[in-house]
């Protein structure tokens, strides 16, 4: 991409190249690692459900999916290995889907893979412009959600 290339991308297309390219990453070397069937839209079931686990129906708000397709995501999530269904504390009849050990161990390689990430990216532009980038990132978001800003951390569909 050339530098006129590169100018020309506004801001909204530079914060999804962004994140495309950061979660695109991620996947590749989730998949290198042995979690190759884990998806994006897992990333955000998985954050709902820590750490004490959610319901059909929780996530199924949090995630703007309706409660089949939560159930069809969860068959196949639990299938894989990574989150079981349990017992609910508080509704007999009800179950909570929680991570597995398998579901805590992709977590876990995330969380350093996004360290790394982060690290190559510090280097590339130093610390003290990361850190101005992730200042000015959050007052924006917040400013922009107010008190709902937990809630909006779902995927776009």
């Amino acid at each position: 991409m050339s530098d006129q290339e590169t100018n020309e991308l506004d801001l909204t297309s530079l914060m999804l190249l962004s994140f495309s390219t950061l979660i695109n990453e991620l996947h590749d070397r989730l998949s290198e690692l042995g979690y190759g069937d884990i998806r994006p839209a897992h990333g955000f079931l998985f954050k709902r459900i820590i750490p004490n686990g959610a319901t059909g129906i929780e996530l199924a708000e949090h995630l703007g999916i309706t409660k089949q397709a939560v159930s069809k995501m969860v068959e196949y999530l639990e299938s894989s290995g990574y989150v079981m269904r349990q017992a609910s504390p508080t509704d007999k009849r009800g179950k909570m889907i929680v991570l597995t050990e398998r579901g805590w161990s992709v977590m876990r390689a995330k969380e350093e893979i996004l360290v790394e990430i982060e690290q190559r990216w510090i280097q590339n532009i130093g610390a003290e412009r990361m850190q101005m980038l992730r200042d000015d990132l959050t007052k924006l978001v917040y400013e922009a959600n107010e008190d709902k800003l937990l809630s909006r951390l779902r995927p776009v569909w």
